[in-house]
């Protein structure tokens, strides 16, 4: 048996311009460079983005400054167009989600976008180390009891895709938020969901 594994933001849904209004105003307010943070972003805890480009601020205090500039946003999350008839059409023991995000937040987005609950979600709370490390992705493999090597994982930034490298799980990488080139450790890649879809089915029908 072979099985999937879904990072969210970027590849199940369209979180782009939601996130970069809320990290656009925390920014402003810490007097953080947008694009230093943006680019620290990407599949990682925020408390360890807070850290990185503010090391002078306590992670804790910030993050929940930034959940409040979220509530302020509103949910502004669309799912990606393929993403809900995707999910369907593959059987739930053939699936997961591994996300830094929290898992009430993205089971609330997934219901608002139309799309399925996964019966294996690794979230941010369930991992001592975010992406790149690969301890999210390994321990989805466990609840699915499967080997590393039967599982495909879908991301689109850098942290993940090498989070799913070092799990020893093949990688497709779909270029949503970053460039092709910067997505070159990956095993193959995409320029979409939706165009990732047919190879998608194919890893859970088996060769």
């Amino acid at each position: 048996m072979r099985a999937v594994l879904f990072d969210v933001d970027g590849v199940l849904l369209d979180s782009y311009a939601g996130y970069r209004e809320v990290w656009s105003r925390w920014c402003a307010a810490r007097d953080v460079d947008l694009e230093l943070a943006w680019a620290a972003t990407h599949g990682r805890k925020p408390v360890e983005t807070v850290a990185e480009v503010a090391a002078h601020l306590d992670p804790e205090e910030e993050y929940a400054f930034l959940k409040q500039l979220l509530s302020a946003v509103g949910e502004r999350f669309p799912a990606f167009p393929t993403a809900p008839a995707l999910l369907q059409a593959l059987p739930s023991e053939r699936w997961g989600v591994v996300t830094s995000g929290e898992r009430q937040t993205v089971l609330r987005r997934f219901r608002l976008a139309g799309v399925p609950a996964p019966l294996v979600l690794v979230d941010g709370q369930d991992v001592s180390r975010g992406k790149p490390s690969p301890e999210g992705y390994l321990l989805a493999a466990h609840r699915l009891d499967l080997e590393p090597g039967a599982c495909l994982v879908v991301e689109d930034a850098p942290a993940g895709i090498a989070a799913g490298k070092a799990a020893g799980m093949t990688v497709l990488a779909l270029a949503t938020t970053h460039a092709a080139a910067d997505l070159g450790i990956a095993d193959s890649h995409s320029p979409s969901l939706a165009e990732a879809d047919a190879v998608i089915r194919a890893w859970v029908e088996g060769p």
